[in-house]
């Protein structure tokens, strides 16, 4: 199994078709190396999910949209999501639309294991600029 970071592909032709809005609840859901993520991922799914205390199936509900652009490249970003008193261990992430059924948005790859022991565990949101931002249209 493998998580490649990427955009979804169906993610850019809804934003086109305009199902993705502001107003809309996303949610940041945390998988285990396990996970098959990538492109091609349309939608959240509970496989290979992290399970563990101060997490529950889902993930968290994101906070802080906001959209910006700098010459030809405009982006979204959002706040940092967090779980506090948790244990867990994740290797990658899905950003997903709850609002609209589920529809996923895009796949973040840790790289490596990223655990908390009864602990906070917080993914720190990349600079929200043309270069850096979570996800970027250009």
């Amino acid at each position: 199994m493998a998580i490649t970071a990427a955009i979804c592909t169906s993610y850019k032709l809804q934003v086109l078709s305009g199902i993705h809005l502001s107003t809309d609840t996303y949610k940041f859901a945390l998988y285990t190396s396990a996970a098959s993520l990538d492109s091609t991922t349309t939608a959240y799914s509970a496989t290979n999910e992290v399970s563990g205390t101060g997490y529950v199936a889902g993930g968290a509900t994101l906070t802080g949209f906001v959209t910006s652009s700098s010459g030809t490249t405009a982006w979204l970003t959002f706040n940092n999501p967090s779980w506090a008193s948790s244990t867990i261990t994740a290797r990658g992430a899905l950003i997903y639309n709850s609002t609209q059924a589920n529809k996923a948005v895009c796949v973040l790859n840790f790289v490596t294991d990223q655990t908390s022991t009864n602990g906070t565990f917080t993914y720190q949101m990349p600079t929200a600029d043309a270069s850096n931002a979570i996800i970027r249209l250009a």
